[in-house]
């Protein structure tokens, strides 16, 4: 037994070796890399002094940064609440499907994964900018219902196009557009091992429909709720190309702003910092979230 488990170990380090060299080679090397990076300074174009100072992280700590910084999880939060909300019934309608239709409907929900994000988010300016196509059926509606008031005699003004475009709500709108697969996922692989005979026994014991849904359903399905809320927002607080795209000079996140000292001011230093003040407050968000559910699970268990 005590040789087969030590064949077994070897078996398993041979295995594990070549992904986990992968993995520190080319990911956490060149992390520690940019980490080091964040305590030195500029010594000349081409290189960084690595002197253990914090200069850095204390410009970073400015009013300045740390309000991107804040409106990055604003816009966030409010993506992911949208997911949530949006993304919910879908996954219901996804559990009581048919077995043919729950195929296609997943199939639909993955399909923007085999598109390229850059073309997705072009696709959503044309739909978006002043002369794309949802101004353009407004206009054919609004032309439509002025052409009929005309001929009481009060016509209506000239049609004025929304800015849909480069604020706010084009930022929170993509976003929501890209993430929302990976809100609805988690939410399926959660909803789909329900036991429906608990959904049967509250309706027969004379709970309605909604009283089931709160009390029956969205607790059950706790797990995959924390799972898409995860997965949707923390990706959305270090999106780029998004806001980049999408939002105006005042929509833009700190992604955008880490980008441009890499590249246009060059101040790899300082953009290692944001990079990683951003790290270091996402973990302790998750931290807080993982005391907070343990703290529920020991009180239920209690």
């Amino acid at each position: 037994m005590d040789e087969s488990w030590r064949k077994a170990k070897a078996v398993f380090a041979a295995l594990s070796a070549p992904p986990v060299i992968w993995l520190a080679v080319f990911f956490l090397a060149p992390l520690a890399i940019i980490w080091g990076y964040s305590f030195g300074n500029n010594k000349s174009l081409t290189e960084i002094a690595v002197d253990g100072t914090f200069a850095n992280y204390i410009h970073a700590i400015k009013p300045l940064y740390m309000g991107i910084i804040f409106k990055s999880f604003g816009f966030a939060l409010i993506t992911t609440a949208l997911c949530l909300v949006v993304g919910f019934p879908v996954a219901i309608a996804l559990t009581f499907a048919s077995q043919r239709s729950k195929a296609w409907l997943l199939l639909l929900i993955m399909l923007p994964f085999w598109t390229n994000l850059l073309i997705r988010t072009y696709a959503l300016m044309a739909v978006l900018r002043t002369e794309g196509y949802i101004n353009l059926i407004l206009a054919f509606f609004y032309n439509a219902l002025s052409r009929l008031t005309a001929l009481t005699g009060h016509p209506l003004a000239a049609f004025q196009p929304l800015e849909l475009l480069h604020n706010n709500f084009a930022v929170v709108f993509g976003l929501v557009y890209v993430q929302l697969p990976f809100m609805v996922l988690p939410l399926y692989a959660a909803l789909d091992r329900l036991d429906r005979s608990l959904l049967e026994a509250s309706l027969d014991l004379g709970a309605g429909h909604l009283t089931t849904f709160a009390r029956v359903v969205i607790p059950l399905a706790v797990p995959g709720i924390i799972s898409g809320v995860l997965v949707t927002l923390i990706p959305s607080v270090g999106a780029y190309l998004t806001p980049d795209l999408l939002g105006g000079p005042s929509s833009q996140m700190i992604a955008n702003v880490i980008e441009r000292q890499f590249k246009t001011a060059n101040d790899w230093p300082f953009g290692a910092a944001l990079s990683f003040l951003l790290m270091y407050m996402t973990f302790l968000a998750l931290a807080v979230q993982a005391i907070v559910s343990r703290g529920r699970r020991g009180r239920r268990e209690a």
